[in-house]
């Protein structure tokens, strides 16, 4: 396995995926994440409801994850379906999930 120095680091995609780890960070948006794995895409609604938090609350973390490009859209008829950009995404979330509950 090659050793990667920081200079060899490009700084677009540092700032990107550290723009990506603070989206992620906040409880509703892990949870939404949680509720996005394995490919589900889901509407604000049926997000909202698993949650228990109003609609417009998800719809605000909802767009702050796309913007940040954790998440995607796609629209269907009257309905957005939202979905993780990067399925492997959720390993993020697997891996705090395991260094959180002493696993």
């Amino acid at each position: 396995m090659a050793v990667m120095k920081i200079q060899e680091l490009d700084a677009d995609r540092l700032d990107m995926a550290a723009n990506m780890l603070k989206a992620i960070a906040h409880p509703m948006r892990i949870a939404i994440l949680k509720h996005l794995e394995a490919g589900k895409k889901l509407t604000v609604t049926e997000i909202h409801e698993l949650l228990g938090i109003e609609q417009s609350t998800t719809s605000h973390h909802l767009g702050i994850l796309k913007d940040k490009g954790v998440l995607c859209s796609r629209r269907e008829g009257k309905n957005t379906f939202y979905y993780l950009k990067h399925d492997t995404l959720s390993q993020i979330v697997d891996c705090l999930q395991r260094c959180t509950c002493g696993e």
